[in-house]
């Protein structure tokens, strides 16, 4: 988590799902791209893809409870993967797909971060006008 306002306890929660997640995804994005030096050297893909069906499931079940949409894009990834396709055609989808999840849960960080701050700056401001007044 990164420096800033503190979080309350719900928000504390969802960054750590949302880190949780990130680290499972970036073991996605290396399976896609050791199937990508798969396809390009012409070897067998069949048990990458296995390991990338079989990776995706975890991630949507950490993703459902509080961020359903980023689930549903994630069963989506998981549904393409599975259905049989140009090996090209495939790579590219999943490199897409594994890009734009990562955009959603960076969106949904910075979202966690502005609805679930603490608001410290209230608490200074209010002495702040009353020393301001006149006597």
């Amino acid at each position: 988590m990164a420096a800033g306002p503190k979080l309350d306890g719900a928000g504390v929660q969802k960054m750590k799902t949302l880190e949780d997640a990130t680290t499972m995804l970036h073991r996605i994005h290396g399976l896609v791209e050791t199937y990508a030096i798969a396809v390009k050297k012409s070897q067998p893909t069949s048990f990458t893809i296995q390991q990338i069906r079989r990776a995706l499931p975890p991630l949507i079940g950490l993703l459902k409870g509080q961020f359903g949409m980023i689930a549903d894009q994630v069963a989506a990834l998981n549904l393409i993967a599975s259905r049989g396709s140009n090996e090209q055609t495939r790579l590219r989808v999943l490199r897409e797909g594994v890009g734009s999840i990562r955009i959603a849960m960076d969106i949904a960080a910075v979202r966690v971060r502005e609805n679930h701050g603490e608001k410290e700056a209230e608490n200074d401001e209010a002495p702040a006008t009353a020393r301001n007044e006149p006597v």
